[in-house]
């Protein structure tokens, strides 16, 4: 059912079973998958793709120009997956060509009110963010993060797998894996147990995680931490995916349980 108030351009791919409210502004360049669910006043635009199953709220608006001032019009797209919902207010940006021309997101995520994607981000599944977060530029965000409210990413940040960030926290440095991160500036306090938990992971694997989260965070030196692990848990996926995590960009500072100075 599409209202007859809405301004969809002839150019547009519009499946079959979509809802468009009042209101509602469609460009040229954009593709709805079926049984998609657009409320009133939202406005999609730019080279944007959104998969079956998404419900997008008033108000929002996906695929406006990314907010970066070295964007030139260019051909950049976004790609938004299955089954996610995009609540009143969020503002969801494409790529540029100096990141890749590419804003992805997965399947199964919320984004609460007033949430904002920038440009050339990638996040996983089954993601929340919450209410008036935003994420900066060339962010990363795996499967099942959760971030809380008024909590704010800076640009190039990584947030690992099932992490889980604190609300009102400041994210400069990169979260492991099952991490909980807090803080103004955010420091590391812990493993989300529950996280892993409600995501049947063996007890087992859960307690060497946290003794090779002592290990690994010992001193500060986690290069030389990491080291004297000396092939312990190698048999740990979490371990594993812990280490991966942190040697895959050395260039990107590490969120530590330790304070910044």
């Amino acid at each position: 059912m599409i209202h007859n108030t809405c301004l969809i351009d002839k150019s547009a791919k519009i499946s079959k079973e979509v809802k468009i409210g009042a209101y509602s502004v469609i460009g040229p360049n954009v593709e709805i998958d079926e049984k998609v669910e657009i409320h009133s006043h939202v406005v999609i635009s730019g080279y944007t793709k959104i998969g079956s199953g998404t419900k997008i709220f008033p108000f929002a608006s996906i695929g406006s120009d990314p907010q970066d001032l070295k964007f030139k019009n260019e051909i950049t797209k976004l790609i938004i997956g299955k089954n996610n919902t995009i609540r009143e207010y969020v503002t969801i940006n494409p790529g540029t060509s100096g990141g890749g021309g590419l804003t992805k997101i997965g399947n199964n995520c919320l984004f609460m009110i007033s949430s904002h994607v920038a440009h050339d981000c990638t996040i996983g599944n089954n993601v929340i963010i919450a209410n008036n977060v935003p994420l900066g530029g060339h962010v990363t965000i795996e499967d099942n993060v959760i971030i809380g409210g008024n909590s704010a990413v800076q640009q190039f940040t990584r947030v690992g797998k099932l992490a889980m960030i604190g609300g009102m926290t400041g994210v400069l440095h990169d979260v492991i894996p099952f991490g909980l991160s807090i803080g103004n500036r955010n420091y590391l306090q812990g493993i989300n147990l529950i996280g892993l938990r409600r995501n049947n992971y063996e007890n087992k694997e859960i307690l060497e995680l946290s003794e090779a989260y002592k290990k690994i965070f010992s001193s500060k030196n986690l290069n030389e931490n990491l080291n004297k692990l000396n092939g312990l848990y190698k048999e740990n996926p979490l371990v594993q995916e812990v280490i991966n995590f942190i040697e895959k960009d050395k260039k990107r500072s590490i969120c530590t349980p330790f304070l910044k100075d």
